[in-house]
């Protein structure tokens, strides 16, 4: 499979022209992010630049952990010659997730973009999708406990990629239908982002072969 290296200004540009030609500002209007880490945490950066503040605030960029992919790649180099099921991969499983106890920041009734690096297989942001949309229920029950009405809580997904290829699992569909959000669609390459280069004036360089 062949690379694709994309640089810092590549992701830079990209996020900015998404941001504008998705109308992320007029039409989702995120007021606060969830970066999944670690490709999610400096994509979730650059877009808070480009994204209006509320409330004379700069957008909250809040931060969980999900174990898959290293583990995923680890899987499939030991089992390449086998027959394991597609079942026995890894699972997701949080490494870093949202304290809602103790958070001064209710995300009941707010628009909450989940970020990440790429949409490759979906399971990882399908999980992050459906254990906050958990917990936001279990919120939710709560203020009706109380007598309190509940607002709506809109989420979306933005990605610097999307693979088109045949995905593990499926988001919700209001989400597919106006709250999902990829800088470029992509056929099913190794990316290789600037924050994982060891050499980052070779990466830049090897970065200007892109053409997609």
């Amino acid at each position: 499979m062949s690379k694709i290296h994309v640089s810092y200004n590549q992701i830079h540009t990209m996020i900015q022209e998404t941001v504008d030609s998705m109308h992320l500002n007029d039409d989702f209007q995120p007021d606060i992010m969830v970066a999944i880490g670690g490709g999610g945490f400096i994509p979730a950066r650059i877009l808070r630049t480009f994204l209006k503040k509320r409330n004379n605030k700069n957008i909250s960029i809040q931060a969980i952990g999900l174990s898959l992919y290293e583990d995923l790649e680890i899987w499939k180099a030991a089992h390449k010659d086998d027959e394991t099921p597609i079942a026995a991969e890894p699972e997701v499983i949080k490494t870093q997730w949202l304290n809602f106890d103790s958070s001064e920041t209710s995300l009941i009734g707010r628009n909450i973009l989940i970020v990440d690096e790429v949409d490759d297989t979906r399971r990882t942001l399908a999980y992050a999708v459906r254990e906050l949309t958990k917990d936001l229920e279990l919120e939710s029950q709560k203020l009706r406990a109380q007598g309190k009405e509940v607002p709506e809580t809109k989420i979306g997904i933005f990605v610097l990629h999307n693979k088109l290829k045949e995905k593990r699992e499926e988001l919700p569909k209001e989400i597919m239908d106006s709250r999902y959000f990829a800088c470029k669609q992509m056929p099913d390459q190794w990316l290789v982002y600037p924050w994982d280069a060891l050499d980052i004036e070779d990466h830049t360089e090897k970065s200007k072969a892109n053409t997609y």
